[in-house]
C-alpha cells in the first residue's frame, strides 16, 4: 500500500522527485514504486535506488523495459522489483 500523501521524509521526497524523468514510461514505472515501497526500504535500499536514478534515462529505460541486462547484482534485483511492481499494478 502505497504512503499517504505528506507521510514522506525528506530523503523519499527527493527520490520520488528524481523519479521525474521527463520519459512517461519511466516516471510511472518509477513513482509508482518509490510512492509504496521507499518508506519501508532500508538504507541500503534506498543507496541502490539512488544508484539507479543516476542512470541516464536511454539506458534506464533499456533496463526497466527488459530490453538490455542488468550485470549489476543489486541493481538487477531492484530493476526485476519495479518491474514486477510496475506489472503488478495492472494485473
Amino acid at each position: 500500500m502505497p504512503a499517504p500523501p505528506g507521510t514522506l521524509d525528506e530523503e523519499s521526497r527527493r527520490l520520488l522527485w528524481r523519479c521525474r524523468r521527463g520519459m512517461k514510461e519511466l516516471d510511472i514505472l518509477l513513482e509508482r514504486y518509490v510512492r509504496s515501497q521507499v518508506a519501508k526500504a532500508s538504507a541500503e535500499e534506498r543507496a541502490t535506488l539512488k544508484q539507479l536514478l543516476e542512470l541516464p534515462d536511454p539506458v534506464l529505460a533499456d533496463h526497466l523495459l527488459g530490453h538490455t541486462p542488468v550485470h549489476d547484482p543489486r541493481l538487477a534485483l531492484l530493476v526485476a522489483a519495479i518491474r514486477d511492481h510496475g506489472i503488478a499494478e495492472y494485473s
